[in-house]
Formats: structure tokens, C-alpha cells, sequence
């Protein structure tokens, strides 16, 4: 708690003395998307005298504050153009926007043809115009929206238009930009309209039309069409459909990502991707490395849900800018920016079982260039007596997680930005018998007993230069290192381990001639050391990878692109290895997108970090490998990835739809294998034989009533591995996956509901114990039910108040741990985990914001 005060203190501190004597105003700029557009708008605009600069990519207005005395609205709408966005009376530099990157390119009908260089073209006659849908509503003295009948809905001087039915609503086919919305008694005005979603016009209480309210519908969850790897952008809305404490429970709405428990008494959660454990998927933060390492068990639990702005996932193979360890996919999470975070952010949240988090976000302009932001959070549980399947172990671990984090935002208007930041977190965790106590039963028979504790620094930094009259030419430099300590006991085992990491990254991007051939390269440097023990065994190692890369991109119409990138890397435990990546977006239609993707991807294992679980069982650990090089003796992972995804877009129902199906296959030459099947042994050796996966995945989103959004989704996993030159299916592994999530909202309340339907799991075999601590081969079906009632009140100071429920229909797994009542015999073993350890859990939670 003392660190909360300390920061409002520091915040409170760095407030101005007194209030700027500023004006705001409200004006057009062209831009495409939030991803890019949002902040090379904002930061463009910012200088001196502007005290802040938002954009809506819905609305595609820019509103601003500013000191008249110091600036000047020219001065701002020029450096607007300089970045290549239009205005609503002056064109940017078709140079300057042609080097925009294309999911920026908002001069949508004339696309085609400035991409060659034509301005005259004109829209093609087979094309149809799409449609836009809205809603016009008035705002009485009360504040309440009713909706208006009648209303005229036309396109500036034309005589194309419409009016609103009984409902308010209106459609008609886009055939301008700006639409003149009138009624009687009320001013006329107009609107400029982006295609992106359903309007919502409001007139205002005085009789005139507010055009600041004009607003769209935004995806919580969206596929970006011209990407080039297939990226699911996850907003923060969407993270909001359940209570999102950390990284781990951000997928529950997401039917690509499984997480699950990783054993029965240490707490920690993985995710599984392409059907593949966690371990095989690149995690990122801001493009930087991630939990990795020692922190690859309980990493997820490490990034608070309050701190993430948005989270990117792309399956298979993605850039190699990014490095060379993504298998299956990456996940990389931007957090809240300094910049443009909320002024101040608070949540708390409790639930059934005791669990307590509270977290506190602060940012603050502190000039024309710098902005900082602080971001807190803690949670705890004290309930030591949760076992709901009453086996004498708790479900979850006592302790307590406090973390907190100081960012920074450079900015000079002149091509030169800089973020940098630190982070500390300190986790204590104690778990094991409920009647343990660690004071007087710690490497004692009394009663079992684990702990973890972990410290863990880091810190980051990029520099990025754009050159002023080459927009399209840029320079970046990444860095970021950490420190990581553990100490951990599991019963009598003890496990101890430090881990030093630094990270470097520099980037060069340009053109050749035009913006049909972009390329990027630079020069990569990796380093970790590594310091184990396990009992009386020490396990060390230093790896250092220095690398180097180059990404060609080819674009020679708009709807295709090629991007094959190739980085070389030397490991110092391994050589030298090579990285080919290569992705195709094809768009052959408007509403249809195909993607192709291919490559390799290489790891070093961290068998015992990785397998924390496995500690916490009386299983004999065997490293079995004639090896002599390498970490523990045993060769790197390495697969080949390959994968094509279809999207589309369609009308249902008289709305907008999407569908996409996609499949993946990964085929390793090598990997370290971690053998469970004989129930006194956890063996790890090198893959002799075949390990692959195939992944199949299809899934629809559709609104079949106003205001209710529906996502459909079904998966088939594929997945086997050689056990001791027998082929079998991986266990833990649910070979087929339904999933539903249903969204609807109304008059400031949310209501989600998620279903997911699991099948039955191969588990390893237990046969060498005696029959009452053997288990089936198979474990049985599953659903698990969420639900959450969101409601919000206010605008600028927004309050949210959340209730929801998490495993509905109850279920989870009994007798998770074999030989419960025997912890100390050699029949011990909590790693067989294949569905929920904890019943159903209520929550509830308060949200305050200040924009």
C-alpha cells in the first residue's frame, strides 16, 4: 500500500501550478486505422502550445487544445500534412502518403490507382458503393436519447438520400462523403462519414445538431485486412468482457488460445496455441522479449489485465525483426502509453475464494514532449482452505503479487521519439496441505508444503528516428534486459535459479525507388545467463546470440504482397542457424482475404522451469542424451511451420459479417521431450522419430439482433509425438473445441456470455502404480460457462461495476493429485492436470476512469 501512496504523491507532484489558458477545436483529418494512424496523427499535431490531441479513427475527427499564444491552428494542420494525412481543405503530398503503410491508405476510392501513381482514376463501374447504417437520436433537458422518425438523411449536393423509419434508423448507399442530417426544428448540419461502422448522430438538447457525437461501432476483437500476417488485434474492450486480472485470463473470450492449470498446487497457468504448449509461442511486450526463460511458468500471471492497451496475436510465422524462437505463433501485448493512457485508471476487484486485486494507473503530460506514465498493481489471497474437491491440498496457493512499473515518452514534433521505462515485481506464493504451515512444517513430514518466491527487475528502451522528407524512411534501436530470481521448495525438493538477460535490436527501414519494394534490416544481439540448482545439482550456462536480418517487402498492386525475410544467427551453445520467413496476403475479391505462411523457428529448452509442475511429484528426474553440448545436454527445438487462413466478409441478417477458417502444421526435427508415460520416471531426451501438429480452425461472427454481436468458433487439433519410438497422441490435449460468446448492450449495460466445449483428453499412463492411484486413459468431456454484467455510467469520469461467474456448470477435476493422502510416498504426483481445479467462482469488481 505504501508504494500506491508514493506514486499518487509522485503524480500529484508533478500537476502544474496552474491551469493553461488554452481553446479547443475540432477538425477532419484522413486516417484509416487506430493501430497507426491514431498515433502518428496525435504525435504530429503535438508541438508547442498544444496542451493535448485526440483522433477518432470512427469519426475521423481531430479535437484538440492549444494555447493561441503560442501556436497556431496552421502551424498544426501542416505538420498533420507533413505526416501524410489529408485535411478537409488541403491534400497531403501523394509521395509522403503513398509511403504510408497500406493499412493507412484512406483514400479508398481512388486506392488503386494512386498506388501507380494516377490520380484521375475514377471508382470502377462494377464496384458497389457499401452501405451505411445508422441511427438518429435526440437528447432531451434529462439527458435521455430517444430515437427520431422521420429524419432526412441525405449526401451533400446531391439529391441521394433517405429518411429515419419509427426506430430512428436509416441505410442508403454510399455515394459521397458527408451527409446532411435534418429535422424539424433542429439546425441542419453535416457529417463526414468512414465507412467502418454503424452511425450514431445525436441531436443536442438546444435545438442543434452535435456533430462531436458522432460515433461508430468499433470490433472488440478484429482481423486487420492488410496485414500481411494474419493478426487478431484484441482491444481492451474486449478484455473487458470478464474481470482480465492478468495476461492468463485475457483469452477466455478467445477461441484460438486454451489456458489451462499447468499442476495441481503451484497455481501457475499456460496457454496452448495451434495445440501446442505456451513455451512454443513467442511472447512480446511492445515487440520486446516477453516473460521467457525462468518466468515462462508463471510469466502470464505477470502482466496485470489493467496495464495491457491491446494484445496482437498471429499464428504461425511473423516477422523476422522479431527473432527466431516463434513455433507456433506470437502474442505480443502493448501496454497503456504515457501518451495516451487515461489520466487516471482504478480498479478493484474480489471474488468468492478470497482473491483481491487492486490496481492504479496514472499518466501525465508533462510538457510538449515528455509524458509519463505509473502503473501499479497488487493482488492477494489469504484464504489458506480452498479444496473444493476435499483431497487436503489447496486449490490455489496463498500469497501475494505486487508489481509496478514507471514509463516514459519522448517526443520533439522532428522525427525523434523515445519511450523507456522500469519495472520491479516481487511474487510470494506458499501452497500444499491445508493445514501446512511453512514457520513449523517446512522439510518436515508434518504437512506438505511448497513455496515460491520471486524477484524480478527490468527494464527497456527504444529510440526511433523518421526522417523529415522521407517519411518513409525510418530508424530504430530496441534494448531492454532483466533480472529474475527464484527460490522454491516442492515438499523436500528444493529448486533455486537467477537469470540474467539483455536484449538489443536495431532496425533500418527504407524503400527501393517506390513503395512497391519496402525493406527493412538490422542487427540483433541476445544474451542470458542462466544459474540452477536442483537439490544438490547445479546446472549454469551462458548463451549468446548475436543475429542478423533482412525482410524484403513486395507489393506491386494492392491486393497482393509478398514478405520473405531471412535472419542468420550464431548461438554460442550451438552455431550458426538460419531463419527463412515467408508470408503471401492475396485479395481476390474486396471481402475476401487469403493468406499463406511458411518458416522455421528455433528454441533452447528450460526443462526445469518450463515443468515446475513436475517438481511438485516424487518422480525421478532423467536426462537422457549422448549430447555433449547444448543446455542439460539436449540439442535446441526446432520446427517448420506452414499455414494458409481464409477471411471473409458478408452480409447476415442485414449486417456486416466475417468468417475466417485457417490451418496450421508444425513439424519438428527436433525437440526435447518431456516423457510422463511411465508414472515413477519424468524423462527428457531428444525427439528420435516424428512430433507434429495440425491445427484446423473456422469461425463466424455475425449480429442476428441490433446490439447483439455473436462469435461462433470450432477447432480440430491433430497432435502426436514419439514416446520411446512409439507414436501417440500428446496428452492434455483436447482434440476438438466448440466454442460460443455472445454479446449484447444497452443503455450504458454489457452483458457476455462464453461457452467452451472441450472433448476428451489423452492422459499419460499410470499403470506401474497401485490400483487405487491409477487414473483412466483417457480424461472425460467438458463445458465451461462464463458470464459477466457489465454496467457504465458517466463520459469523461467513466465508472464501470462488474459481476460475473466464472465455471458456471461447476466442474472441475477430482482427485487431481495422485496419492493426496500419501504426499510423501513415491506415488506423489500433482503434474496430471486436464481440466479445472476450482468449482464455480463469483466476482465482482468497480472500474473509475478519467479520460
Amino acid at each position: 500500500m505504501k508504494f500506491f501512496i508514493l506514486g499518487i504523491a509522485l503524480f500529484i507532484c508533478a500537476l502544474p501550478a496552474h491551469a493553461q489558458k488554452d481553446s479547443t477545436v475540432i477538425f477532419k483529418v484522413s486516417g484509416a486505422c487506430d493501430a497507426f494512424c491514431k498515433p502518428r496523427i496525435e504525435a504530429a499535431a503535438q508541438g508547442r502550445g498544444v496542451q493535448a490531441a485526440t483522433w477518432s479513427a470512427q469519426t475521423g475527427m481531430l479535437t484538440l487544445r492549444y494555447d493561441p499564444s503560442k501556436t497556431s491552428i496552421q502551424k498544426v494542420q501542416q505538420r498533420i500534412l507533413d505526416v501524410g494525412h489529408d485535411l478537409e481543405d488541403k491534400k497531403a503530398d501523394d509521395a509522403v502518403y503513398n509511403a504510408l503503410p497500406k493499412c493507412c491508405r484512406y483514400r479508398h476510392d481512388n486506392m488503386q490507382a494512386l498506388h501507380h501513381g494516377d490520380t484521375s482514376a475514377s471508382i470502377p463501374n462494377n464496384i458497389t458503393p457499401p452501405t451505411i447504417k445508422g441511427v438518429v437520436m435526440e437528447e432531451d433537458n434529462k439527458g435521455v436519447f430517444k430515437p427520431l422518425a422521420g429524419a432526412s438523411v441525405t449526401w451533400l449536393n446531391t439529391g441521394s438520400g433517405t429518411t429515419t423509419d419509427e426506430n430512428g434508423i436509416f441505410s442508403l448507399l454510399q455515394t459521397g462523403e458527408r451527409l446532411v442530417v435534418s429535422y424539424t426544428g433542429y439546425e441542419a448540419d453535416t457529417i463526414t462519414v468512414i465507412p467502418t461502422g454503424e452511425l450514431k448522430i445525436i441531436l443536442a438538447n438546444n435545438r442543434q445538431l452535435k456533430e462531436v457525437k458522432v460515433t461508430t461501432s468499433g470490433a472488440s476483437n478484429f482481423i486487420r485486412d492488410n496485414d500481411v500476417v494474419r493478426t487478431n488485434v484484441i482491444t481492451q474492450k474486449e478484455l473487458f468482457k470478464a474481470a482480465c486480472c492478468n495476461l492468463s485470463e485475457s483469452f477466455e473470450t478467445n477461441p484460438a488460445v486454451d489456458v489451462a492449470y499447468s499442476d495441481a498446487v503451484t497455481g501457475s497457468k499456460q496457454i496452448q496455441l495451434l495445440g501446442l504448449a505456451g513455451i512454443y509461442t513467442q511472447l512480446t511486450v511492445e515487440n520486446l522479449p516477453g516473460p521467457r526463460g525462468l518466468a515462462i511458468a508463471q510469466g502470464l500471471n505477470y502482466i496485470p489485465g489493467t496495464w495491457i492497451e491491446s494484445l496482437q496475436l498471429s499464428k504461425g510465422m511473423g516477422s523476422v525483426a522479431n527473432g527466431f524462437e516463434s513455433i507456433a505463433g506470437q502474442i505480443n501485448v502493448e501496454l497503456k502509453k504515457p501518451t495516451s493512457a487515461e489520466k487516471l485508471f482504478a480498479n478493484a476487484y474480489v471474488n468468492s475464494f478470497g482473491k483481491t486485486d487492486l490496481n492504479l494507473n496514472l499518466s501525465h503530460k508533462i510538457n510538449d514532449k515528455w509524458s509519463t506514465a505509473l502503473l501499479l498493481h497488487d493482488d492477494f489471497l489469504a484464504n489458506k482452505s480452498i479444496d473444493m474437491n476435499d483431497d487436503g491440498f489447496r486449490d490455489l496457493p496463498a500469497g501475494n503479487l505486487f508489481t509496478i512499473e514507471n514509463r516514459w515518452s519522448f517526443d520533439n514534433a522532428k522525427g525523434i521519439t523515445s519511450q523507456f521505462g522500469i519495472k520491479y515485481l516481487n511474487d510470494d506464493k506458499t501452497g500444499g496441505q491445508v493445514n501446512y504451515n511453512a514457520s513449523t512444517d517446512k522439510f518436515t513430514t508434518n504437512n506438505y508444503g511448497l513455496g515460491i518466491n520471486t524477484k524480478r527487475i527490468e527494464g527497456f528502451g527504444k529510440l526511433g528516428y523518421v526522417f523529415p522528407q522521407k517519411k518513409y524512411k525510418s530508424m530504430g534501436l530496441q534494448l531492454s534486459a532483466f533480472d529474475h530470481q527464484q527460490n522454491s521448495y516442492f515438499g523436500f525438493t528444493t529448486y533455486n535459479a537467477h537469470q540474467q538477460n539483455f536484449y538489443s535490436n536495431l532496425i533500418y527501414q527504407s524503400i527501393i525507388n517506390t513503395t512497391i519494394h519496402k525493406f527493412r534490416t538490422g542487427l540483433s544481439f541476445l544474451y542470458d545467463k542462466y544459474d540452477e540448482t536442483l537439490d544438490s545439482a547445479a546446472y549454469k550456462r551462458t548463451e549468446v546470440v548475436p543475429g542478423a536480418f533482412i525482410e524484403y517487402t513486395w507489393s506491386p498492386v494492392t491486393n497482393f504482397d509478398v514478405v520473405a525475410g531471412l535472419r542468420e544467427d550464431h548461438n554460442s551453445l550451438y552455431g550458426w542457424f538460419t531463419t527463412p520467413h515467408l508470408n503471401i496476403r492475396y485479395a481476390p475479391f474486396k471481402s475476401t482475404t487469403i493468406r499463406i505462411s511458411g518458416g522455421r523457428g528455433q528454441r533452447t529448452a528450460n526443462i526445469f522451469a518450463e515443468n515446475n509442475g513436475v517438481l511438485a511429484s516424487a518422480r525421478t528426474v532423467a536426462i537422457i542424451s549422448s549430447y555433449t553440448k547444448g543446455a542439460y545436454g539436449l540439442k535446441p527445438e526446432i520446427s517448420w511451420n506452414k499455414g494458409i487462413s481464409i477471411d471473409q466478409k458478408f452480409r447476415l441478417f442485414n449486417r456486416s459479417a466475417t468468417a475466417a477458417v485457417d490451418f496450421y502444421r508444425n513439424d519438428f526435427s527436433n525437440q526435447v521431450i518431456v516423457d510422463l508415460e511411465n508414472a515413477r520416471v519424468i524423462k527428457f531426451y531428444n525427439l528420435q522419430g516424428k512430433s507434429y501438429s495440425n491445427s484446423f480452425q473456422a469461425e463466424v461472427s455475425f449480429m442476428p439482433l441490433r446490439r447483439l454481436d455473436v462469435r461462433l468458433a470450432y477447432r480440430l487439433f491433430d497432435v502426436k509425438t514419439t514416446f520411446d519410438s512409439v507414436l501417440l497422441q500428446k496428452p492434455f490435449t483436447a482434440k476438438n473445441r466448440a466454442f460460443a460468446n455472445f454479446e449484447y448492450g444497452i443503455s450504458g449495460w454489457r452483458f457476455d456470455y462464453t461457452l467452451s466445449y472441450n472433448s476428451r483428453k489423452r492422459l499419460p499412463s499410470t499403470q506401474a502404480n497401485p490400483e487405487q492411484y491409477q487414473r483412466p486413459d483417457y480424461a472425460p468431456a467438458y463445458v465451461i460457462m462464463n458470464a459477466q454484467v457489465t454496467k457504465s455510467f458517466g463520459k469523461e469520469k467513466i465508472v464501470d461495476v462488474y459481476l460475473g461467474a466464472e465455471n458456471l456448470t461447476n466442474f472441475y477435476q477430482k482427485n487431481a493429485i495422485i496419492a493426496a493422502d500419501e504426499p510423501f510416498s513415491k506415488y506423489f504426483d500433482a503434474s496430471l492436470v486436464w481440466g479445472p481445479l476450482t468449482g464455480r467462482m463469483f466476482y465482482g469488481g468497480l472500474r473509475f476512469r478519467i479520460k
